[in-house]
């Protein structure tokens, strides 16, 4: 038995001095296994985290360690509302210096994203409920980068960021 699938977009709202995290996990306990990751990453790192329970009692889960951020993941997960997936806002740090800690978490399925962008969550809605498809993270490609813009990106990640000196 066939039935309708619609698609649609969910725009995420943060502040703009925020990165957002959006993935999938399996398990309840992901709230306090993310938490543990975050707050154990640094000690100056603000976040918040939601976490749709898609079983039981279907839930929105939250933790954090900033009112302001769980508040907002929380709002973003009640509007994505699939199960399984789960949102970290992170302020003061970035998601470069978590992701890998975060992706090998036991319950993590997948990351969708991690990004200070604009971001729409692609949202697959059937009769049993509502996943995410993907993400649309920033904008298109205006061109490709320069002999010049390559030195000033070069010069960004090396002189400014302290990469590969």
């Amino acid at each position: 038995m066939s039935e309708p699938l619609t698609l649609s977009l969910v725009q995420l709202d943060f502040p703009e001095d925020c990165n957002v995290i959006v993935g999938q996990s399996h398990f309840i306990k992901t709230v306090e296994d993310l938490y543990e990751i975050l707050v154990t990453s640094s000690p100056t790192l603000r976040f918040g985290i939601a976490f749709c329970e898609a079983s039981g009692d279907c839930l929105i889960r939250r933790d954090g360690n900033d009112a302001e951020l769980t508040a907002t993941a929380v709002a973003n997960a009640e509007r994505i509302a699939a199960g399984h997936s789960f949102i970290v806002l992170l302020r003061g740090g970035y998601p470069i210096s978590v992701l890998n800690s975060i992706k090998s978490c036991q319950e993590v399925c997948r990351i969708f994203a991690a990004t200070a962008n604009p971001i729409q969550v692609i949202i697959a809605e059937s009769g049993q409920g509502r996943g995410i498809a993907g993400v649309i993270d920033g904008f298109p490609p205006k061109g490709v980068e320069t002999d010049e813009q390559v030195r000033d990106r070069m010069n960004l990640l090396r002189s400014i960021i302290g990469y590969k000196r």
